[in-house]
């Protein structure tokens, strides 16, 4: 039997291992030496922060997520499957008829999300569907979630697409509010609504919300919760764990790590509406590649050691940036000092690779970054390669023109620090 044959006869697959489903794993703490938790983070210690994972870390997690149980002469993970339909005699009693519907591919990539999203969760009561990119994950939720007349609550500080989400919603008749993330704000506009939409850190102000509070109190009026899960990635935050019902993320940045391709991704437990999120998907066609899925999958085996190596990275460039006298508004959820620090250590279990702070000009902040030389010019962020941009030459957040998102990749600490530090000295007035 091959691969495929083995796929299509489990549906999605077998159950994960034993090592990978138990949930017991004890809490890290700050002189662990346990690498589900960098030592750059202090453990959470909080009693409402989430539950840790049990078993395996995040590491093994990473490097066995989503694999298929082995089969002689067969490779570890199987190659992609380029297919548009699928040999289908008789009625269709199988989970592979069209490849809009469902790909083999496809299902590996989504099982391995799902159990670094929720680990411990039994087989089948999570379910990730993955998407074309992120944005076509978040309309997957929104659109599939709310009908006219409904009410929904977003951040006013989120990514920069959600004003045009805004203007789609609203002209089907949709209600939508807005309030900043930061001091749980969302909180004061959440009556009557349907879903509330949380970004939590915000893009590209790095603000953090306390998810399991606005979780509760969002339940507690009838609404639903999705949080943006992109920035912290599923190894530095579970939204699940934290009681959000979607957990959503474009798999374009940190997840994947390479900057080579465009993914997104929707995790949930209830099957009636991931089953509405899978409709949707099937409805507008925002499905990705069986090549793109495979790539995805493959990139998931270094994320552990990416994102340490990044979160570590970020730290070490944010405390450098902390002294220095022609750089203000620096925010990092890492930094104890920082506004978010408080929330982030109880429901984060790492703080991401994104630092921003503000230089005095729009001049001064093209300078430094045409000065960098181990820093792309480049926008999105999570790749390997770090990347810093003037945020405001977009025009879509609300930035000072000196604003600059930079992204940590996985170089040196060093020669990433030296770097920054040289280019803002050589660009000074």
């Amino acid at each position: 039997m091959t691969e495929s044959e083995r796929i299509r006869a489990a549906g999605a697959g077998p159950a994960p291992t034993a090592a990978l489903s138990d949930n017991t794993e004890p809490a890290p703490t700050a002189a662990s030496s346990d690498s589900t938790r960098p030592a750059c983070a202090a453990a959470p210690s909080d009693s409402t922060g989430p539950a840790p994972a049990v078993g395996p870390g995040d590491g093994t997690r990473a490097v066995r997520a989503g694999l298929p149980e082995p089969v002689k002469y067969e490779p570890t993970l199987p190659g992609p499957v380029f297919a548009a339909h699928f040999h289908l005699p008789g009625d269709p009693t199988g989970p592979y008829t069209y490849g809009r519907d469902e790909n083999p591919t496809w299902t590996l990539l989504e099982r391995a999300i799902g159990e670094l999203e929720a680990p411990g969760a039994a087989h089948g009561e999570v379910e990730t569907l993955v998407f074309a990119s992120g944005m076509a994950a978040i309309s997957a939720v929104l659109f599939s979630q709310l009908r006219t007349g409904d009410a929904v609550v977003l951040p006013d500080d989120g990514y920069q697409a959600l004003p045009l989400v805004r203007e789609q919603l609203t002209a089907y008749g949709i209600e939508v509010r807005t309030a900043p993330t930061a001091d749980d704000a969302q909180l004061d506009v959440l009556d009557g609504a349907r879903l509330l939409w949380l970004e939590t850190p915000s893009n590209p102000g790095l603000d953090v919300c306390d998810v399991r509070r606005l979780a509760d109190a969002a339940h507690a009026r009838g609404a639903l919760v999705a949080v943006d899960n992109t920035l912290a990635t599923p190894l530095g935050q579970r939204p699940l764990d934290l009681g959000a019902d979607f957990s959503v993320a474009s798999g374009t940045k940190q997840l994947t790590g390479h900057g080579d391709l465009l993914l997104g991704y929707v995790t949930c437990r209830d099957a009636k509406r991931a089953a509405a999120v899978r409709r949707w998907r099937k409805i507008v066609g925002a499905i990705p590649g069986p090549m793109e899925a495979w790539l995805a999958h493959r990139s998931l085996a270094t994320l552990q050691l990416r994102v340490d190596r990044q979160n570590a990275n970020a730290l070490a460039v944010a405390e450098a940036l902390r002294g220095h006298a022609d750089v203000t508004g620096l925010r990092y959820p890492g930094l104890p000092d920082d506004p978010s620090y408080k929330i982030a250590e109880r429901q984060m279990r790492r703080f991401g690779c994104v630092v921003s702070f503000e230089l005095p000009s729009r001049a001064r902040a093209d300078r430094f970054l045409d000065a960098l030389r181990l820093v792309d010019d480049a926008t999105s962020f999570g790749g390997v390669r770090s990347t810093a941009e003037r945020r405001g030459r977009w025009g879509g957040d609300a930035v000072p023109e000196g604003f600059i998102r930079f992204s940590a990749g996985a170089e040196d600490a060093e020669d990433l620090v030296a770097d920054v530090l040289r280019a803002l000295d050589e660009t000074a007035d």
